[in-house]
This record gives structure tokens, sequence and C-alpha cells, in this order.
């Protein structure tokens, strides 16, 4: 089978299309027919050396896969054909081997790349607005980068919940698709300062939680933004940068900082980090929810594909297809 290795770190021109043995599941396993494989930001950190605890190389990329079971370890009670999409590492090919206990499924409304980028989106977005940031109907809430993977997803979970919600994005036209995804106040990061708009819109008052997923400035700023007893919820560092918050503002002003990664959060506390699972399929099958792609790219073409998620050009999902 065709896979996409990383041969050392590096810039994009270390991913290789290499071929590689067909993966046998194991015991409560199963192995799948790779139809569409989400991008995620975090494969870009992997593939240059900045992912705490990330692979060696080389390594195939990817967490995330959708397609059809192709064959099923023991004690598995899953058919081939199935359509399922799973929490998978080393997705960057045409079949992968997942725990059988990472699937979900795909209803026949959704198509693989949309539910290939279900997973790790929605799953961090709700975690972090709600498991972790307490949202609530009454408050406001800050989304950074609002027009890409996690940020469509949180846009939408936000309208659902009722709360108030500003975004940023770098063009007019991520704000306008967050907009229609029912964001109320977006901000061209480009162009203004959030944390100038944030509180003109307020009164100076504040938001009540904010889901960075860019870290460095962007938190010291986003911590400036963030009201009395407010949460930041920290899921990622596409920057590249990382932040020191002030100890001192986080006692006086009673402010919070929580830390959110999917897959530790899965590995030590799974009921908590999935329960929503259900309800989340729910709303996408009745089109309460929708799961933006972007672009896809071909499997072949995955250093193409994290370039333009590297270069911020990217709206909701990047998927690739075998």
């Amino acid at each position: 089978m065709k896979s996409i290795v990383v041969t050392e770190f590096g810039s994009s021109d270390v991913l290789e299309t290499r071929e590689t043995d067909v993966p046998e599941p194991g015991p409560g396993e199963v192995r799948m027919d790779v139809a569409a494989a989400g991008l995620n930001f975090a494969d870009v950190m992997q593939r240059r050396g900045h992912y705490r605890g990330g692979p060696e190389p080389p390594f195939v990329p990817g967490m995330e896969a959708a397609g059809t079971v192709d064959a099923v370890g023991d004690g598995v009670d899953r058919e081939v054909g199935d359509r399922v999409v799973a929490l998978a590492s080393e997705a960057y090919a045409e079949y992968v081997v997942a725990p059988a206990a990472s699937l979900f499924e795909v209803p026949e409304s959704m198509s693989f790349p949309e539910a290939a980028g279900f997973p790790v989106q929605f799953l961090t977005a709700h975690n972090c607005l709600h498991n972790w940031g307490d949202l609530t109907a009454h408050d406001r809430v800050l989304i950074h980068a609002a027009a890409g993977g996690v940020g469509t997803a949180a846009v939408q979970l936000a309208d659902h919940a009722g709360a108030e919600s500003f975004g940023t994005a770098s063009t007019a036209e991520k704000l306008e698709l967050a907009a229609d995804l029912g964001l109320d106040h977006g901000m061209n990061y480009e162009e203004e300062d959030f944390r100038e708009t944030v509180d003109a819109e307020t009164d100076g008052e504040g938001v009540d939680l904010v889901l960075d997923g860019v870290n460095g400035e962007t938190f010291e700023r986003s911590l400036d933004a963030l009201a009395s007893f407010g949460r930041i919820v920290v899921y990622g560092a596409a920057s590249g940068d990382v932040a020191t918050p002030d100890t001192t503002d986080l006692l006086f002003e009673n402010k919070s900082v929580l830390g959110f990664h999917l897959g530790n959060a899965i590995e030590e506390e799974p009921s908590r980090v999935l329960g929503a699972v259900s309800d989340l399929q729910r709303l996408l099958a009745q089109g309460e929810l929708d799961v933006v792609v972007g672009e896809t790219f071909s499997l072949e073409d995955a250093a193409e594909a994290q370039e333009y998620l590297e270069s911020r050009r990217s709206v909701g999902k990047v998927v690739l297809e075998p």
C-alpha cells in the first residue's frame, strides 16, 4: 500500500510517498480501507519535531481517518464494509489499523471527507467549550482561528449553546464563513487589535471564555481580554511560540488557565471526553451542525496539503483522499 512517511524532521520536503506493508489487525483492532484522512496542525508540529512526545522519524503521520472496515481482529464486533471514522495513528495511508473502541459510525448522509473532519475538531471544540470551559448561554466566548477546523466547530457549538461569540481570522472571506456558521462578532487580526474590539463591544468587561490554539502573543492578549473569573483553554500552539501567564493577574482578577490535549485526555478520562459523541453525531445527522471541508488533496500531495495548512489560507478541514 502507499503511505506518506516523515523521513526526518524538517519542512514539507521530508514527506515521502513509500510502498509499505498492509497492516494486520490484532485483538480488539480493525483494519480500515481509508477513504479520507484529516489533516491537523499537530501533524505539522510532529513533522517539524516540535511536538512533545511525538514520534521519531521515520514515521507515518496522521491521527484520524474515515473509510470502511476491511478486516477485524479477535473479539471485535464489527462487520467488513461498516462505514466508520476513527482516531487512528499513521492515518496518511491507504490502510490503517485502529482500536475498535476508537471507531464511530458514519451515517449514509455524511461523506467520508466530512467524517474525517469530525473526531479531532468537534471533540476538541466541544470539550474546550463545555467540559473544560464550562460554557453557559450567558457567556461571551472568544474563538481564535474561527474559520479553521476547530474554529468552525466551536463557532457552531457556541451558537447552539446560546453564547455570544467573538472570533478572529485573517481575511474578510474567512470571517464571512464564520458569520454564516453563527459567529456574532468577527475580527480581522491583520487589520485590528482584537483586544481593543472586545473591550469596545463589551464595555470593557471582556469575555468569559477563550479558546486558544495559537499561543504566544495571542495567548497574552487573550488573557488581557478575559473578564474577571474568566477561563482560557489552551489546546495548541500553532504560532510555534509559548507564553507564560502573569500569575499576579490570575490571582487578583480570579482568572483560570486550563490545558486540553485530546489524545492524552481520552487516555486518562475517556468517558468524560467521548460522552458527547452521540449528541454530536445526532446534531450532524439532523443538519444542525456541519463539518466544513475546505480543500481536499490526493494522498501523494500530502506535502502540498501541509504547506497549504501552514500558509493559513485554509478554511475548515483539509483532507487527504488516497
